[in-house]
């Protein structure tokens, strides 16, 4: 028996999420080299195809009217069987289970908002809150950079664009934790995945769909103001898919890129070298942003499922079976990146798929990178001693790579 055909669903997937020790690479790995496209079961629930090279993942990416976003987004290994009366029934309706031709007209409705331009033109903002938020942490030695730097500049960002009161930010956050992590028992409701994802949404739903009342009849400069005006075929938005719509902004815009940084810090501190190296050298800032995504990964799979029989690395993968792309596991591969498994502030090229590819590209990707960016920019220069000063806890999430929290210790000019 090989190195591959030994390795469980649990050990690729996750039982219950990524914890502990992080993303399976190692396993992941032992995949590229020996089995790049293997089938995993999980019965009574549908299996998957394990894809992780990344050339597999862009051709798959490249081509969605043979490979289909819905109805299967992601592989969720501790989600209950499907219903049999309502097997395709979706939590939530948006982007990212949806396909051509109703994907591209519905990512238009809000792409102007995420333009390089228009968020661009939010960067004065995103350096101030910062700023803010790094002279805090230089009034102590100790923190969460979670809860105390990364969770509350996206946040932040994210509320304005939206329009949301910063008096209910807390409430978009525990929604975000809840949609992004409902098998952590942390974030559960009744000790259940389903149920807690179910409330979330409900609860996410009702809110904005009062927004969006409030809206229509007093417009703002704000993205509810304009999913709410809009129109589709000269009709408007249907409301469930326009409140999906919501909770796609509020967990992609909060949950990925608050990993991101997070994540980001911790790799600079367990490579003190390549810490010394950005601080030496500001104009690597861009560069370390694009690697920090590689190495991160945020998002860790979404699924494609074929509308027709197909073959590819020798097997038959038949329509309507679940292909389960695994960006982190691309974004380590041999074939592409040079010494992947090394962290390099200068990395170039960095062809990384921390963001996807094709139509499905990440629509916040300008922003995310912008706020990395600026984290960077305020955040090194004042760095004069800075460590771990507990565990990194991540939660358990198969799908996003969460982080809960990650004390540090620091020293701040």
């Amino acid at each position: 028996m090989s190195r591959a055909d030994s390795l469980t669903a649990e050990e690729v997937i996750g039982s219950r999420g990524f914890v502990d020790d992080g993303y399976p690479h190692d396993a992941w790995r032992v995949l590229r080299e020996e089995a790049p496209l293997r089938y995993f079961d999980l019965s009574p629930r549908p299996g998957f195809w394990a894809v992780v090279r990344r050339a597999d993942i862009v051709w798959l990416s490249k081509q969605p009217d043979r490979f289909l976003n819905a109805p299967r987004v992601a592989v969720f290994s501790d989600s209950p069987p499907p219903d049999p009366d309502f097997p395709n029934r979706q939590i939530v309706r948006h982007l990212l289970n949806m396909d051509p031709p109703e994907h591209p007209d519905y990512r238009s409705l809000a792409s102007s908002w995420f333009t390089p331009r228009a968020i661009g033109r939010r960067r004065k903002e995103i350096e101030r809150i910062s700023t803010d938020l790094i002279d805090e942490l230089a009034k102590k030695n100790e923190a969460d950079f979670v809860a105390d730097f990364a969770a509350p500049l996206t946040l932040s960002v994210l509320a304005d664009m939206l329009g949301v009161p910063r008096e209910d930010w807390m409430r978009l956050f525990e929604w975000t934790n809840q949609m992004a992590g409902p098998g952590d028992p942390e974030y559960q409701i009744d000790d259940d995945a389903g149920t807690t994802m179910r409330t979330a949404r409900d609860e996410m739903f009702s809110y904005f769909s009062a927004m969006v009342e409030a809206r229509r009849a007093s417009p703002r400069d704000d993205i509810v103001s304009v999913l709410a005006s809009a129109e589709l075929k000269g009709l408007p938005v249907p409301a469930y898919e326009l409140l999906s719509y919501f909770s796609l902004l509020v967990v992609a815009g909060n949950e990925t890129t608050r990993n991101a940084a997070s994540g980001g810090l911790l790799a600079l501190i367990e490579n003190p070298g390549e810490l010394e190296k950005l601080r030496a050298n500001p104009a690597l800032v861009p560069k370390a942003t694009e690697e920090i995504i590689r190495w991160t990964s945020p998002v860790v799979q979404f699924c494609r499922t074929p509308v027709e029989d197909f073959e590819m690395h020798g097997q038959k993968i038949r329509a309507g079976e679940s292909l389960c792309l695994l960006y982190p596991s691309a974004n380590r591969d041999a074939e592409v990146f040079e010494d992947p498994d090394s962290f390099k502030v200068d990395r170039s090229p960095n062809p990384h798929l921390g963001f996807g590819i094709g139509e499905h590209f990440c629509l916040g990707a300008n922003l995310a990178r912008l706020e990395i960016r600026i984290a960077l920019e305020k955040l090194v220069p004042r760095l004069e001693e800075i460590e771990l000063a507990g565990p990194f806890e991540r939660m358990k999430s198969s799908f996003l790579g969460g982080v809960k929290r990650m004390p540090i210790r620091y020293r701040l000019r």
